[in-house]
């Protein structure tokens, strides 16, 4: 008798008691619910046990690909989903994510976000390029990359299948929590950047900046979203900038291990 395919969603974790338990009720429908927690100092890895996920603590934080392979390594369902903690899967993804499992095929889903910002849903912001979380779990090899990772799948390529439904992203919460996040990501583009030969600098960074403000601001239609569409767009031109300046004036001392 063929049994079911079995689903695993797996979370990464790091002093995320402020929403955990948001995300992880939202995949309580998962056959297998798994945590990597790189050594939170708040109560995260209690609450995800509490709410049912099996939590492994690897607190030598190495990237995000690294930290994604460990989840990968403690994973034996059949299909896994990727989830952050600030994303949350609606009841409607979840049923096309479980049609997606017992269907059986052998592609990679991708989905897009619908963004939650300083407590706005940024409803008409247009999404960025769908990004891949569902993989069939024997296909999946390991994750590359320190920042915005990629995955690398053995034998013949497989489709990519778009998710209808998008997936919650509370991307940024405070002024606070955005601050602290634009340092993590500058810095980890700006070593990505120099390792792609890229150019840095001021004038690069303002060009940069500009461009990408204008491009969500504007034609994502970020403006719509009042405030709270205009800080989330700001911000990302800032940490755009960042990136190319601290690629130029923090060159000796770029690396992938910036802590989360």
């Amino acid at each position: 008798m063929a049994y079911p395919p079995r689903l695993t969603i797996a979370v990464l974790t790091k002093n995320e008691a402020q929403r955990i338990e948001r995300c992880l009720r939202s995949a309580a429908f998962a056959d297998e619910l798994i945590v990597v927690d790189s050594g939170s100092s708040d109560d995260t890895v209690a609450l995800a046990r509490a709410l049912g996920a099996q939590v492994f603590v690897h607190a030598d934080w190495q990237g995000f690909a690294v930290q994604r392979n460990h989840l990968l390594a403690h994973a034996h369902g059949d299909y896994i989903f990727f989830l952050d903690a600030d994303e949350e899967i609606t009841p409607a993804l979840q049923q096309e994510l479980c049609a997606a499992v017992q269907s059986g095929a052998r592609a990679v889903g991708c989905i897009r976000w619908r963004v939650v910002a300083f407590g706005r849903e940024l409803r008409h912001f247009r999404s960025q390029a769908p990004v891949e979380r569902l993989f069939p779990r024997d296909r999946l090899q390991r994750f590359e990359g320190a920042v915005h990772e990629h995955a690398v799948l053995a034998g013949e390529p497989l489709p990519r299948h778009a998710l209808r439904t998008p997936l919650l992203h509370y991307s940024r919460d405070s002024v606070r929590a955005s601050l602290e996040k634009l340092t993590q990501y500058a810095m980890l583009g700006a070593a990505k950047r120099a390792r792609a030969g890229k150019p840095g600098g001021i004038g690069a960074g303002m060009v940069y900046g500009v461009s990408v403000f204008i491009r969500l601001y504007v034609f994502k239609l970020g403006f719509l979203g009042g405030g709270a569409g205009f800080l989330f767009c700001y911000f990302i031109a800032l940490e755009c900038f960042f990136r190319c300046v601290a690629q130029r004036y923090d060159s000796a001392s770029l690396t992938d291990a910036v802590g989360r």
